[in-house]
């Protein structure tokens, strides 16, 4: 296997004027930061529309796309606003953090001018586009409608005939909100039309996009309202577990993520067609897929719905085998890199060699035992190496206050790591020197920046998903700094 690096930070952390990272000429820049520094892959979170606490780990559709990643200069000299409809807005004060309820506000009344401007311009484009996409659109569009109509709460609390999908009141939605579900359509064709662009751009430059599959789905989700039948939910459409994960590193009571657990049965009477979906949609946008949490495809952790922490789950089993042989049936063989933290089983490893899918290896973890599977020397040439995930504090962060002093003293001897070079560099010189084929960091670590700049705090609501970089942080001696590295261990892409 070809030795690479990459880079992961999401859409949402690039630099830019108007509050959160686009699809504007920053993230093509950031394009070319990364062909400088020798990389061949950028790793983002899942690109899904966030709902309430900004996660991209709960979106409103599995399919759909996040609004506040279309940029407004594109739509600009598409003729579609002019920059007195959007320049002056208040998107947030701080160029560094994003503020989601500012963004809420006002990145959406600027989308809705680009709407009423852009009526009766892309008629053919979108006909096209709704008819290729048909299978999710409709009833993600009329979904979105449908919650901004009862202003935006859940669809369990929606009147009974629209929440259980009634045909009258399905019929009577779609006409009194037409002009609605045609903004959400539009919406999704315009953010899917910028990403596909930069992603050819991107290809074009030898980079390659890894994309991310959260394994489960929003419990507000258009996924669970259309389709309830492959979810595991009582007769009034309430949930009856939910997903999370049994107590561990991250916290004592468990994770409670709360997603309505997938009804496996009914998804393989139909010969997992909704999956084979997602994962083909997914290939569309991505060149590679890391589908998270993918142990729960082996035994997955169900909690009683209601319960207020996760320990009081138990352990079910997954569809195994199956689902991953449908997938390969129906698509071939496809580049995924199975997230396998969390209680590895033999069972899961059994899976996850069966897939011949590379695992994840993550150096922070690295420093608690003995000899750890985490610790360089025992990676397999089959794996993705990385300092640390979205879930983990920064390089630094863990340094100087989320390690234990037995676990940073076992890391400076093993690293040999010293004052001059940094303790962010020294980890990333330890996964990038490493067997592993791919090595990916954190644009954090490069930066050496520190707690301040985690992205996320695993079972915590509020206060993540905030980090941005400065437009000054990507500097030719930067970019130098990691092609050297890169290069010193033949990882330079090709």
């Amino acid at each position: 296997m070809e030795r690479s690096s990459g880079i992961l930070m999401h859409i949402s952390s690039l630099p830019g004027k108007y509050g959160i990272g686009t699809f504007g000429k920053e993230a093509f820049s950031f394009i070319d930061f990364l062909k400088k520094s020798g990389q061949k892959y950028w790793q983002i979170l899942p690109l899904g529309q966030t709902g309430y606490g900004d996660s991209p780990y709960q979106c409103f559709s599995a399919f759909a796309g996040n609004p506040y990643f279309i940029d407004f200069d594109i739509l600009e000299e598409e003729g579609l606003l002019n920059k007195g409809d959007y320049e002056n807005l208040d998107y947030g004060s701080k160029e560094d953090t994003v503020e989601y309820q500012k963004l809420f506000i006002n990145k959406n009344k600027v989308l809705r001018i680009a709407y009423e401007n852009s009526k009766g311009k892309y008629t053919k484009e979108l006909k096209k586009f709704i008819a290729e996409n048909k299978f999710w659109i409709e009833d993600y569009s009329l979904y979105m409608a449908v919650k901004n109509h009862f202003d935006l709460v859940s669809w369990y609390n929606w009147d009974d005939d629209i929440r259980l999908r009634k045909k009258e009141a399905i019929n009577h939605y779609k006409t009194l909100l037409k002009d609605e579900i045609n903004y959400w359509i539009f919406i999704q064709y315009i953010f899917f039309k910028q990403w596909n662009n930069l992603k050819k751009y991107a290809n074009e430059n030898k980079i390659n996009i890894i994309g991310d599959i959260p394994i489960y789905v929003a419990e507000d989700s258009a996924d669970i309202w259309s389709n309830p039948k492959y979810f595991n939910l009582d007769k009034d459409m309430k949930p009856i577990t939910v997903a999370g994960c049994p107590p561990d590193t991250f916290s004592c009571t468990g994770q409670l993520w709360g997603n309505p657990i997938y009804n496996w049965k009914a998804l393989e009477e139909d010969g997992y067609d909704w999956w084979i979906k997602r994962v083909r949609e997914s290939f569309k946008i991505y060149d590679v897929v890391r589908i998270d949490h993918f142990r729960g495809f082996e035994a997955y952790w169900e909690i009683p719905y209601g319960d207020k922490t996760a320990e009081n789950g138990q352990w079910t089993k997954g569809p195994g085998t199956k689902l991953f042989k449908a997938i390969k049936d129906k698509i071939g063989d496809v580049k995924i890199i199975a997230e396998d933290l969390g209680m590895m089983t033999d069972e899961v490893i059994k899976l996850r060699d069966y897939t011949g899918f590379p695992g994840m290896k993550i150096l922070e973890f690295a420093f608690g035992g003995e000899d750890s599977g985490d610790l360089p020397h025992n990676y397999p040439v089959n794996c993705v190496a990385y300092t640390g995930t979205h879930d983990n504090d920064t390089v630094c962060g863990w340094y100087n206050s989320t390690g234990t002093t037995a676990e940073i003293e076992k890391a400076k001897k093993y690293l040999n790591l010293t004052y001059e070079e940094g303790i962010a560099r020294g980890l990333i010189r330890g996964v990038w020197s490493s067997t592993a084929y791919l090595a990916i960091t954190t644009m954090q670590d490069f930066l050496g920046l520190g707690k301040e700049a985690r992205m996320n705090f695993p079972s915590t609501l509020g206060g993540n998903w905030m980090w941005r970089a400065k437009e000054s942080d990507f500097t030719d001696k930067l970019a130098k700094e990691i092609y050297d590295l890169t290069k010193l261990y033949n990882r330079v892409a090709k």
